[in-house]
């Protein structure tokens, strides 16, 4: 958006507000969640009646005496919503939360935790953006910053390909096979309806098998012949992770996202396999680690390779989320 009103002679301006990861200054605007089976009993009681909001639709509160945006968001299988305002006004609104999250025994659980929950509900949060190739798309490329998100993201894991595009997913990979209609133009129309819906990879959660992580995990003890560290709760150690899953040898897939799910006593990823070996219950084998020791990113220290037996389950993996999400 900005690209095209800086370059395509618009008379509009832009503030951004980045994520807190780069941006030392501090935002300008508040996010909280407030999410779980109780989160709308707790909002009534700290906003009054709640106004009606479509999923993935904007509102307004009243929350300590300001008004804050409310995002019909959901990140735990039941109506919840994401709350925005001005920074200056966030810990009046916070304390409000915290003080009437007391009767509904409200965590606070963090932003390390936040990002799990995408394992549970099968959401890829941040696929590798399309942008990397292409004549058509050299301008904007020219233009984004050295030091944006385009600029710093990493490739890591056990898949490696010679070309930046068989990174890249396609809508029926990350699951949104569904909204896709042809009934319109709209950017790519054309390299979608030349594909077979049916014959492409399809998004699954990867339940990994507990003793070869636990297995994995047991190598930090020992001088040599280490696996990757597997942190947690959210293993990543690359913006866009790309591991090799493979079937009886054979390369049958991508995993992605990966971390442990307390809810689920079990260690997830979010991937996309041949639809062979798609159903539910079918074995797998995930390569976890960096070929040659590892590469040269600062998060990745010398490791060598290992194979994690990982079992298919259903996207979303989470049986509340399956049943409650597609009606909202």
């Amino acid at each position: 958006m900005q690209y095209h009103g800086e370059t395509g002679g618009y008379d509009v301006s832009f503030e951004r507000d980045e994520r807190s990861a780069v941006n030392p200054a501090g935002r300008k605007l508040y996010r909280f969640q407030v999410q779980g089976p109780t989160a709308l009993e707790l909002l009534e009681k700290v906003a009054g009646p709640l106004p009606e909001i479509k999923f993935f639709n904007l509102g307004e509160l009243t929350i300590a005496g300001h008004d804050v945006r409310a995002l019909h968001h959901g990140m735990s299988g039941v109506p919840g919503l994401e709350l925005f305002g001005p920074a200056a006004e966030g810990e009046e609104v916070r304390a409000a939360l915290v003080e009437a999250g007391e009767e509904f025994g409200l965590a606070q659980v963090g932003s390390r935790v936040y990002a799990t929950n995408t394992l549970e509900s099968g959401w890829i949060p941040c696929p590798l953006p399309g942008v990397f190739t292409g004549g058509e798309l050299r301008a904007y490329r020219e233009w984004l910053p050295a030091n944006g998100y385009e600029g710093t993201g990493s490739l890591g894991g056990s898949y490696y390909a010679d070309r930046i595009e068989d990174y890249y997913l396609t809508p029926y990979e990350l699951g949104y096979g569904r909204h896709v209609r042809f009934d319109h133009d709209f950017v790519g129309r054309e390299a979608l309806a030349a594909m077979e819906p049916a014959a492409q990879r399809q998004k699954v959660t990867l339940a990994w098998n507990g003793d070869d992580v636990a297995r994995a995990m047991g190598t930090l003890f020992q001088a040599e012949n280490r696996a990757k560290y597997i942190d947690l709760p959210l293993s990543n150690y690359s913006t866009w992770p790309n591991d090799t899953v493979r079937k009886d040898g054979r390369q049958v897939g991508v995993s992605t996202f990966s971390g442990y799910s307390s809810n689920e006593s079990s260690m997830l990823s979010l991937a996309m396999v041949d639809p062979d070996v798609a159903a539910p219950g079918t074995e797998l084998v995930l390569v976890w680690g960096e070929e040659g020791g590892g590469s040269r990113k600062p998060v990745v220290e010398r490791h060598v390779q290992t194979e994690i037996r990982a079992t298919v389950g259903p996207a979303p993996y989470a049986e509340v989320v399956r049943t409650s999400y597609r009606p909202q």
